[in-house]
């Protein structure tokens, strides 16, 4: 009798225990629970921030009228904005994080819950600085990285040769691709081509040229076999057209005027127009489901690992951070989300922009755990819009980055979701597992 009224007393206090739960103010924690459950884990997959053109000005110079602009940091570096930049996200991401109930508004305590790896170059290591200062100001944020030049296989799968079998098979899916003629692509973007070709002319008042420069029309279009670690070998008007657009790209979002803007002849108009030369030459030679598993095998592979390893609060091999970890930051590079994006056959549109990866672009892989405790993964793609990257506008959750929801075909839902089994099984039958090595 004794243990029955016992057993009835605790009943009771844990009623009421649960009452004054539910009339009490709601957690931080709490904010996420909805119908569709609670967000766990978010992995972000991000190219970073806005940097100098990778080669030295002069070496783009063959194809313009006048001199390419001078930079204040070394080919392929961070700049002061492009840090400045990614701040202002890592400081939006804490917010939308701490709004979502992942992660405390403010201090360090959280810290230590977030991982952030970044490629082995300056660009990349200064990226997961800025980021994590951005998040937590005035805390200890440890960015882990392969020492520079040092190749990470994670962030560049093909460190060894491409076998000849592979090569050939990426150039007959691009010929399928093409109509078996490089030189149709050159048709296929005339226009496009015709607007950069006026901006590198000096769009007609120039002063009279310090050189002979070569049009763009004028490069031959070839697509071969690659060597060593490439698997193709694509030149032509769109190849060159896709660097030489990144670089008024990087001109117009470092906040740069005059002529050192496309020699006083770009604006964001005719911008828009030539960037979608840098996407269409990354559809030939990155999108490419054949090319794109040669690239993202490895990665795709251990962020399946990462969030499963987040589903079960336990170490898994293969997967990055640390099993406790709330967010994981893996700071990459464009070529990275092309790929991906390739792999799994995403698309998106945002800003205007279609398929666009500029600097600071991140894809977003959000982890929730149901109210019945299963697991759900949704993917989201997010970038800074041209006016915010260019003005380094404040980013806050009235002034957000633009964030696009992603539909993964082979598992997403009609609300866009996958559950982590079905994520998990679409990832395998796509990559190329004998790719997917040890973790980092």
């Amino acid at each position: 009798m004794k243990s029955r009224n016992a057993f009835r007393l605790a009943v009771v206090r844990l009623l009421i225990l649960l009452a004054c739960a539910a009339h009490s103010p709601a957690r931080a924690e709490d904010a996420a629970e909805s119908k569709s459950g609670k967000l766990q884990f978010v992995l972000y997959l991000s190219r970073h921030g806005v940097r100098s053109p990778t080669k030295a000005p002069a070496q783009y110079d063959a194809y313009s009228a006048a001199p390419w602009p001078e930079w204040s940091v070394p080919p392929g570096y961070l700049t002061a904005h492009g840090y400045q930049l990614m701040k202002l996200f890592g400081a939006y991401d804490r917010a939308k994080l701490a709004s979502d109930g992942l992660l405390a508004p403010a201090g360090c305590g959280d810290a230590a819950r977030v991982s952030i790896l970044a490629d082995s170059d300056q660009r990349t290591r200064e990226t997961g600085k800025a980021i994590g200062e951005g998040m937590f100001p005035g805390c200890p944020v440890n960015v882990k990285a392969k020492p520079e030049g040092t190749e990470d296989p994670l962030f560049h799968s093909l460190h060894a040769p491409v076998a000849e079998s592979s090569q050939a098979l990426a150039l007959a899916a691009v010929e399928g691709r093409i109509g078996g003629d490089p030189g149709n692509l050159t048709e296929v973007y005339r226009s496009q081509l015709a607007t950069l070709e006026g901006i590198l002319a000096g769009c007609g008042h120039s002063a009279k040229p310090a050189h002979e420069r070569t049009s763009l029309f004028d490069i031959p279009s070839s697509i071969q076999r690659g060597k060593g670690d490439h698997p193709l070998q694509f030149r032509g008007p769109l190849s060159t057209a896709s660097s030489l657009s990144e670089n008024l790209l990087l001109e117009y979002t470092e906040g740069m005027t005059g002529q050192a803007l496309g020699w006083g002849c770009l604006d964001e108009a005719n911008l828009r127009r030539v960037m979608e030369l840098h996407t269409a030459a990354s559809i030939v030679e990155q999108r490419m489901p054949v090319i794109a598993r040669m690239y993202a095998s490895n990665l795709l592979g251990h962020i399946v690992n990462s969030l499963e390893q987040a589903a079960t609060g336990k170490p898994m091999a293969g997967a990055l951070g640390m099993p406790g970890d709330r967010v994981l930051f893996l700071v990459g590079h464009d070529t990275n989300l092309a790929t991906v994006a390739g792999v799994l056959n995403l698309d998106w549109i945002i800003d205007g922009r279609l398929n666009d990866t500029p600097p600071g672009g991140a894809m977003i892989f959000e982890l929730w755990r149901s109210t019945a405790g299963t697991f759900q993964v949704r993917l989201f793609y997010t970038a800074q819009t041209l006016d915010q990257m260019r003005n380094a506008s404040a980013l806050t959750l009235n002034n957000p980055p633009p964030q696009v929801p992603l539909f993964v075909p082979g598992c997403s839902g009609p609300d866009m979701s996958c559950s982590l089994q079905g994520f998990a099984q679409t990832v395998s039958s796509s990559i190329d597992s004998s790719l997917v090595g040890a973790a980092r």
